[in-house]
């Protein structure tokens, strides 16, 4: 497959942009950068005309992949500031983990096109969520236990796997849902980020491997170029999105987010059906 120079340069400059706007949407709203990064890959491989077959597996992949980068990051400042919920890391993440593996053993099983229908389905719940939730909602006072608990983390990780996003975006809604405080839940989904990010991009690279129809520099499922240029801009805007958290109310900015979501999701679904 080739490209014209023109285009990969302009390939690389959107990739910058896609890296930024995550990294400070991700600081600003409190949801992991990869509910940005998969529909904006996504569309930017359309654009490439990357087979229809591989091009979400790809934007899922790269982004499991950045995920993995950012949360060093991100995890390590709120380890250091004692919002990571090691406690739940411990109860919680053992079957995160193996709903990862599932989820993403599912992925490499499931057609391109109902692979976008799982992340358009989900991420129009997402901005439902993200549009009208309200601090105060609560369906209980503790976390779940037991077979509710499994059940739950092993959801989350199989659906975070199957959309190529982290932490932020499934547990911060889950622990908050359940009484966490918000900025302990923001801490812990992203060390979260690890148990999602590894194995699920060790997996997309894994399946994807002799995959025909990838761009070039792609290992597996995972665009090289890519990770390259998203997760460095994302891990740079994200203190910026934090602190304009802070100066700015977040709540017309939420539903904005959340419209773009919808539009995402509605263009994915027309591209499925079209």
């Amino acid at each position: 497959m080739t490209f014209d120079p023109a285009q990969l340069v302009l390939f690389a400059l959107l990739l910058l942009l896609t890296g930024a706007g995550a990294g400070v949407i991700a600081g600003l709203l409190g949801v992991g950068g990869g509910i940005v990064v998969v529909p904006v890959l996504f569309h930017l491989f359309t654009q490439l005309g990357i087979d229809e077959a591989v091009r979400m597996k790809l934007a899922v992949g790269t982004s499991l992949a950045t995920i993995v980068v950012t949360a060093w990051s991100s995890a390590g400042a709120h380890w250091k500031r004692g919002t990571v919920d090691r406690s739940f890391l411990k109860a919680w993440g053992p079957m995160v983990l193996v709903g990862v593996v599932a989820g993403s053993l599912l992925a490499s099983l499931t057609r391109g096109p109902l692979l976008t229908g799982v992340f358009a389905t989900v991420a129009l719940m997402v901005a439902a969520q993200i549009a009208f939730a309200r601090p105060e909602w609560r369906l209980g006072d503790e976390l779940p236990k037991g077979a509710a608990r499994m059940a739950l983390g092993g959801i989350i990780g199989a659906l975070s796997a199957m959309m190529g996003i982290g932490g932020g975006t499934l547990t911060v809604p889950v622990m908050t849902l359940f009484g966490t405080p918000v900025h302990r839940a923001v801490g812990t989904a992203a060390a979260m980020g690890f148990v999602i990010g590894v194995p699920g991009t060790l997996a997309f690279m894994a399946t994807g491997l002799g995959a025909e129809g990838r761009p070039p520099f792609s290992l597996g499922y995972v665009s090289l170029v890519g990770l390259a240029l998203i997760a460095p801009t994302s891990m740079y805007c994200a203190p910026y999105g934090a602190r304009l958290a802070h100066r700015l109310d977040a709540r017309p900015l939420r539903r904005v987010f959340a419209g773009f979501l919808v539009l995402t999701s509605a263009r994915m679904f027309w591209q499925i059906w079209g």
